[in-house]
């Protein structure tokens, strides 16, 4: 699968353009600011239906407009391609489209059209609080199996109930056993899926970093990815019974699926977010995000799409080189980078031995270079 074109209509700073890709390599280069990164994000908006970085769509229509839209067309086989397009008018509702049918839920498109992308932002991962590690666990699961997705969105239906009903009472210091009762048995039917698919993806997930990591470094340093939740140390329906006087006074739900995390680690158990350096947790992330792009592709059986966004930066040479050798091999697919500098990009494909093609980047305005 590959992206063989991409049209874009008042999309962020970009007021009409339309580029021919190749099902290698294609970078876009250029000063900060000029529009490289919005161009992977609206790739990422075809394959998932929304923005990598920002959740209101609103927000990506050009200023001075009222509407933007995102078109590509991907080639699955020689003689098969899809039409997809993203298009939001001002005070309406999203459509999307594949072959001009509309979708009956954005749901159904997610992992047709599977992507891994590499940014800065992600280092949230490893820095932010848990709930940023569950997202790519749950984003990663969700690609490959539509009805975790459900049954993820239910699960959160079935917490803020339950939550809303300790909130009421609170409030009138009363509450009702029987349909805290109810709650509680929907919850851990719906909780133990959750993390019973969450454990075996984890089993199948965690060589494929470990094999990632070991390249990339050389095996300089030893890391380990280690899955972590209450429900590994007791049961769902324990849990809940055992912490309801503190789910009463606190007003929430205190344990379930919601606080499982991942831990990271780097010389023999020490945190990564402590002791790792700027360039061992770049290495780390870079690692996670490849282990996914495997998972996926064993699990579709064709190469999804890769999207690197300045990922040089914190690297040093060797494990820039590494990367991009790696990812330019057979068993990757089409990849798009993002970089400052088009010479650098140009001569690590030279000595690679890999064709690339070269978009210079200006102010919205995307053209090829040759």
């Amino acid at each position: 699968m590959w992206l063989k074109q991409l049209s874009l209509l008042h999309f962020k700073n970009y007021t009409e353009s339309t580029l021919e890709f190749s099902p290698a390599t294609n970078a876009f280069t250029g000063f900060n600011g000029a529009g490289k990164t919005n161009l992977l994000d609206a790739i990422h908006y075809l394959s998932l239906c929304k923005s990598y970085f920002n959740p209101i769509d609103s927000q990506h229509i050009k200023k001075g407009e009222d509407w933007f839209m995102v078109q590509g067309l991907f080639e699955k086989t020689s003689d098969t391609a899809d039409s997809i397009s993203c298009s939001l008018k001002k005070n309406q509702k999203k459509q999307f489209r594949k072959n001009k049918k509309d979708y009956p839920r954005l749901a159904d498109h997610i992992g047709q059209y599977p992507l891994v992308m590499i940014t800065p932002n992600d280092v949230g991962i490893i820095l932010d609080g848990s709930e940023e590690r569950r997202k790519f666990i749950d984003n990663v699961i969700s690609q490959t199996d539509n009805r975790y997705l459900d049954t993820l969105i239910q699960y959160n239906r079935i917490i803020q109930q339950r939550n809303q009903l300790l909130k009421m009472a609170a409030a009138s210091r009363q509450l009702d056993l029987g349909l805290l009762e109810v709650m509680n048995s929907q919850l851990i039917e719906v909780g133990d899926h959750i993390f019973a698919r969450r454990q075996a993806f984890m089993q199948e997930f965690a060589p494929f970093f470990e094999q990632h990591y070991n390249y990339i470094s050389d095996e300089a340093e030893m890391v380990e990815l280690h899955y972590e939740s209450p429900l590994l140390h007791d049961t769902f329906a324990s849990l809940l019974a055992t912490n309801q006087d503190r789910d009463r006074a606190l007003e929430r739900t205190s344990q379930g699926i919601h606080k499982d995390d991942l831990l990271f680690s780097i010389h023999d158990g020490m945190p990564l977010k402590k002791f790792g350096s700027q360039g061992q947790q770049k290495s780390f992330l870079i690692a996670l995000k490849l282990a996914q792009y495997s998972f996926f592709k064993e699990k579709k059986g064709f190469s999804p799409l890769l999207l690197l966004d300045d990922i040089f930066d914190k690297l040093d040479d060797k494990r820039t080189k590494k990367i991009m050798q790696m990812v330019s091999d057979d068993a990757f697919g089409q990849i798009f980078v993002t970089d400052t500098n088009a010479d650098r990009i140009r001569q690590i494909f030279q000595e690679i031995g890999k064709p690339i093609r070269i978009f210079d980047v200006k102010e919205g305005a995307a053209n090829e270079k040759i």
